[in-house]
C-alpha cells in the first residue's frame, strides 16, 4: 500500500504514525525510519483466544511501514521504539508491506518455512528505488487494465421519468442521499456506480495468486466476523464470480479454480471416509484450508454435499466464455470427472425408477412435514437435482469437445441423465422445491434454490420447458413480498444484508449485464430485459457473450441503435444466431474483426483488429 499526504503550505505536515492490530503482536525499529510489526494468530480460533499461548503454533505475520519526508523540510523523531513522529515536513509517503506464513491449504502453520518479515523487507527493497509517481502509473496500469474494458453509461431521453437532481441548495445529492431516494426516483446513474462499484470489489478481492473473495471479499474487520465471513458454497461464493465472465474479467476467476482444486484434494477423503464413494465432495461452508466436510449446525444448511457440484458448472462457463480448450482439457475436465463420479454413487434409486438423493435438503429453508411440525430433510430436493443435471450435462458437452465419448464415466452419465428425478409444477403453479409438494412456511424467504435450473443453471429454457419457466414465474412473483426488508445498501455502497456481505454487489453487477447481454454457444440476445422507462439511452461497450464474444450495444428512445461484435480466441470464424426482439438473424464472425450493425441488425461495417 502507497499513501502519500501532502500539506497546502510547506512545512506543515506533522504527525505521529504507528502499527496495531487486533491480534498477539509486538512492533519495533528497523534503521531511522521503518516500523516492523510481528504478530501471530491463535492455534485454535474455537474460542479466539487471541493470548491463548506463546507457542506462536497459528500462522504468523509481519507488516513493515517505510517512511519518507521531503527533503529540506522535516525532522522525524523515533518514539517507544515503536513510533516515528513526523514535524513540519511538505509531504510525507507511506510504503506498507505485509506478509504471512500462510503456505497453502495442506501445510500446518507450525510446518510452515515462510519467514515473514524477510519477505516483507524484500518486496519493499524491490520497490525501493521507484519514486510515488512511477508506483502510481504502475497501480494504475494494473488496475485499469481490467476495470476500462467494460463502460457503461446512461442518458436522458424523452421517456425518461427520473434524472439526477440536485438538491434545493443548488448541489448534488451525496452518494448516501442517493441510496435512500432510489425507491421513489430510480436514479439510473446510481445504477451505472453501483455496476461498476461491483467490477472494482472483484478486480480488487480477486487476482491469481490470491484467496477466493471471501463472504466479505477481502473487507472484513472482525476477529469474530458473522458467519465466519468464510467461503459459503450454497450460493455466496458462486454468486461472487458471476460477474466476472460477462463483465471481461475472467482473469479474477483464477482463485476460485485454484480453491476448486485444493477442495477436490479433501474433498476425494471426506467422500471416501462420510460416505463411501468415489470422486470428490464438497458441502456448504469451506475456509482457507480448503474444508470440504459437513459443518455443524443446523441440517437445513449444514448436511449439503453440493457444494462442489455447483463450484464445477464455473468451469464449464468459463470454457464458454474464453473458449479456451487447455483450460477444459487440464484444469476443468478431471474436476468434473472426480465430481461426476461422486454423484454418480451418491444417487440412489427411488421410486418408478428414478435416480434420486436421499437425505436431501434445499439449502436454509423448511417445509412443513405431514405431522404438522417443521421439517428440512426430505429427498430430491429440486435444487439437488437440478444440480447434478447441470453437471451431467456439462460433463456430455466437455466430453464432445474433447473426443471423450467413449469414456466409462460419459456412458454412466449419459444412461443416468434420463432418469434424474424431475422438476414438478405445485399446485399453486409455482416450482415445487421438493419432491413433495410440502407446505412452505416461509413463502417469501431470501433463497431460490428451485430455480437454479432457470439460472444460473441452462436446463430449464422458455424453448425446451415453457411450461417450467412460467411455473417459475409464479415462483418469483410468490417470493415477493411487500413487507420491509432490513437488508439494502450501506452509504459506501456495501450490500447490507445486514450486516455488510459482499455477494450481493457482485450478483447486482451481473444482473444488470444479464439485462442488457444474455447469450449460448450459438445464440446472443440483446437488451432482453431492458426497463425502456428508466434506461432509455444508453451504451455499454466491452461486455463477453459465450463463444468469446465481445458485444458493444447502444440504444436510443429504449430501441437498439448500434450493435458492435468482436470475436477472439477463436481460429476462423464462428455462426451465432442474433436476436432482437422478434428478429432473428444468422451471421458468420471471422476472428479478430470488427462487425457493426444497425438496430435492424444490417451489418453496415467490418474491419480487422489485426
Amino acid at each position: 500500500m502507497v499513501t502519500k499526504i501532502s500539506g497546502s503550505k510547506p512545512g506543515s505536515v506533522s504527525f505521529t504514525v504507528y502499527l496495531d492490530s487486533k491480534l498477539d503482536h509486538h512492533c519495533k525499529m528497523n534503521g531511522e525510519s521503518q516500523i516492523i510489526m510481528e504478530g501471530h494468530c491463535p492455534e485454535k480460533r474455537i474460542p479466539p483466544q487471541v493470548y491463548a499461548d506463546d507457542k506462536r503454533k497459528g500462522i504468523q505475520f509481519s507488516a513493515v511501514l517505510d517512511l519518507k519526508i521531503s527533503k529540506g523540510n522535516g525532522i522525524v523523531h523515533i518514539l517507544d521504539d515503536s513510533k516515528l513522529r513526523v514535524e513540519g515536513s511538505d509531504w510525507a509517503i507511506f510504503l506498507l508491506v505485509a506478509s504471512s506464513s500462510f503456505d497453502g491449504p495442506f501445510t500446518k502453520p507450525s510446518d510452515s518455512k515462510k519467514d515473514p518479515t524477510s519477505d516483507s523487507l524484500n518486496v519493499l527493497k524491490s520497490i525501493s528505488n521507484l519514486s510515488h509517481v512511477d508506483l502510481y502509473a504502475h497501480h494504475l496500469d494494473d488496475y485499469q487494465n481490467l476495470f476500462r474494458r467494460v463502460s457503461l453509461q446512461f442518458s436522458q431521453s424523452s421517456r425518461s421519468v427520473v434524472c439526477l437532481k440536485k438538491n434545493q441548495d443548488g448541489r448534488v445529492p451525496t452518494t448516501a442521499e442517493r441510496i435512500k431516494s432510489f425507491q421513489m426516483d430510480e436514479d439510473p446513474y446510481l445504477v451505472e456506480l453501483l455496476f461498476q462499484f461491483g467490477r472494482y470489489l472483484l478486480i480488487s478481492s480477486s487476482r491469481p495468486g490470491t484467496q477466493v473473495a471471501n463472504l466479505q471479499g477481502i473487507w472484513n474487520k472482525d476477529l469474530e466476523p458473522k458467519w465466519d465471513s468464510a467461503p459459503h458454497l450454497n450460493i455466496n461464493l458462486e454468486m461472487n464470480y458471476w460477474p466476472s465472465l460477462p463483465c471481461n474479467l475472467s482473469e479474477c476467476q483464477e482463485p476460485l479454480f485454484d480453491f476448486l482444486s485444493s477442495l477436490s484434494v479433501n474433498g476425494r477423503k471426506t467422500a471416501e471416509v462420510n460416505y463411501e464413494t468415489s470422486g470428490w465432495v464438497v458441502h456448504h461452508k469451506s475456509d482457507i484450508w480448503a474444508k470440504s466436510s459437513a459443518d455443524a449446525g443446523d441440517v437445513d444448511w449444514a448436511l449439503w454435499p453440493m457444494g462442489g457440484a455447483w463450484l464445477c458448472v464455473h468451469l464449464w462457463e468459463h470454457y464458454t466464455y474464453t473458449m479456451d480448450i487447455d483450460f477444459l482439457k487440464d484444469k476443468a475436465y478431471p474436476l468434473l470427472k472426480g465430481c461426476g463420479l461422486f454423484l454418480l454413487d451418491w444417487l440412489i434409486e427411488g421410486k418408478g425408477g428414478y435416480l434420486e438423493t436421499n437425505p436431501s435438503t434445499s439449502p436454509e429453508h423448511d417445509f412443513i412435514a405431514p405431522d404438522g411440525n417443521r421439517a428440512s430433510v426430505s429427498y430430491s430436493s429440486t435444487m439437488d437435482m437440478a444440480i447434478i443435471k447441470e453437471v451431467f450435462s456439462v460433463i456430455v458437452s466437455a466430453a464432445e469437445v474433447l473426443d471423450k465419448n467413449e469414456d466409462d464415466l460419459v456412458k454412466r452419465v449419459r444412461n443416468a441423465q434420463s432418469r434424474l428425478y424431475p422438476t414438478k409444477v405445485a399446485k399453486d403453479g409455482s416450482i415445487m422445491e421438493w419432491a413433495q409438494d410440502f407446505q412452505d412456511p416461509d413463502v417469501h424467504h431470501r433463497h431460490l434454490s428451485h430455480l437454479f435450473g432457470l439460472f444460473p443453471g441452462h436446463t430449464m429454457t422458455i424453448e425446451s420447458m415453457p411450461d417450467l419457466c412460467k411455473a417459475a414465474e409464479n415462483t418469483l412473483h410468490k417470493r415477493e413480498h411487500e413487507k420491509a426488508f432490513r437488508g439494502g445498501i450501506y452509504s459506501n455502497l456495501f450490500a447490507a444484508h445486514p450486516p455488510f456481505q459482499i455477494d450481493a454487489n457482485f450478483g447486482f453487477t451481473a444482473a444488470v449485464a444479464e439485462m442488457l447481454v444474455q447469450s449460448t454457444l450459438e445464440d446472443l440476445y440483446l437488451l432482453p430485459a431492458l426497463p425502456r422507462d428508466y434506461w432509455g439511452n444508453g451504451c455499454v461497450e466491452g461486455l463477453v457473450a459465450r463463444g468469446g464474444l465481445t458485444v458493444n450495444i447502444c440504444w436510443k428512445e429504449g430501441n437498439l441503435h448500434r450493435l458492435g461484435l468482436w470475436l477472439k480466441n477463436w481460429k476462423s470464424w464462428r455462426r451465432f444466431r442474433l436476436h432482437y426482439r422478434e428478429t432473428m438473424v444468422s451471421v458468420n464472425l471471422s476472428c479478430e474483426t470488427m462487425y457493426t450493425y444497425n438496430g435492424r441488425l444490417d451489418c453496415v461495417s467490418t474491419y480487422s483488429l489485426l
